[in-house]
């Protein structure tokens, strides 16, 4: 899994804080990985505070240097330049990962958050909404870009569809080829977080409500049980819990208090205006910043 890495720079620091992850998995799954910077048309004099590469030249003086500098002796570390100049950058990433055959991207968000992500989406997120292929988003600390980056507790949020499960076999294979632990999580809302006309339903029905939502975390925790018997069967070290509240608040909050080193997300890839109408979880998860998160694309059509 995971044998071809893509991992775009723009030669700033704060991109560079996907290295170490992209290094660890080169690492412990021997996967080949290639560095990749796209020419942006009119691109600014600096980026992050960084000098912005803008002359194919430069740019893979500057990707041989990562690629001798951040990855384990013996790696297989690659680069290419696309030195067409291009006014859209996340598309130029997406056909990259496409015609390079890569089957996951590795890349920082430098977003700040907020209403104008949420909104227009970070490069990051137009890379989750155009394309198929997973994409481990890093999110950098500015004080500690190359911090080590290690798997030893993989959070995996459901939500009892299929659609969400595709993570599922993900996190396993990754848990088991890593030697890390899962723990599964699923979120039930309380009277106060319910939204739309679940929100009025609550209001005019309060204690009806309640209950409904308490059969709920039961069949939550029903739920996660049959998983964790299935993968504790296989070997796997696995826990569950249900929570109460705001979905991603929730998933923020215990992930956090778990200590997870990744997040593991099926999406639809909803970004911009589509993702506010949607509630769309991913991007308010991945906007919190608690720890890198893995997106699973959930491809258009059934199960």
């Amino acid at each position: 899994m995971f044998q071809k890495l893509l991992c775009p720079l723009d030669g700033s620091h704060l991109a560079e804080a996907a290295l170490p992850a992209a290094a660890y998995l080169c690492d412990r799954l021997g996967s080949q990985v290639v560095l990749v910077h796209v020419i942006e048309r009119g691109a600014p004099g600096a980026v992050h505070g960084d000098h912005h590469l803008t002359r194919p030249d430069e740019a893979e003086a500057y990707l041989a240097a990562v690629a001798a500098r951040a990855f384990p002796p013996g790696a297989e570390a690659l680069h290419h330049v696309h030195e067409g100049a291009t006014a859209d950058v996340a598309q130029s990433i997406v056909e990259h990962a496409v015609e390079l055959q890569r089957d996951l991207v590795v890349m920082c968000t430098h977003g700040r958050g907020g209403l104008k992500d949420l909104l227009f989406g970070s490069i990051a997120q137009k890379v989750v909404a155009r394309g198929q292929t997973p994409v481990l988003l890093v999110f950098p600390d500015t004080e500690a870009a190359s911090a080590p980056f290690v798997c030893r507790r993989i959070l995996v949020p459901l939500d009892g569809s299929h659609d969400h499960e595709r993570g599922l076999p993900t996190a396993t294979q990754l848990a088991a080829r890593l030697g890390a632990e899962l723990h599964l999580v699923m979120v039930v809302p309380t009277l106060g977080t319910l939204a739309g006309e679940e929100a009025l339903t609550g209001q005019l029905l309060p204690s009806a409500t309640r209950a409904v939502l308490e059969l709920t975390s039961e069949s939550a925790a029903a739920y996660l049980g049959g998983h964790v018997a299935r993968l504790a069967a296989e070997g796997l070290a696995v826990t569950a819990s249900v929570e109460r509240g705001a979905t991603a608040a929730a998933i923020a909050a215990i992930a956090e208090r778990a200590g997870a080193d990744l997040i593991v997300l099926a999406s639809h890839g909803r970004v911009g205006v589509d993702a506010v109408v949607a509630g769309s979880v991913a991007p308010r998860v991945s906007r919190r910043r608690v720890a890198p998160v893995l997106l699973m694309p959930i491809p258009e059509g059934p199960p």
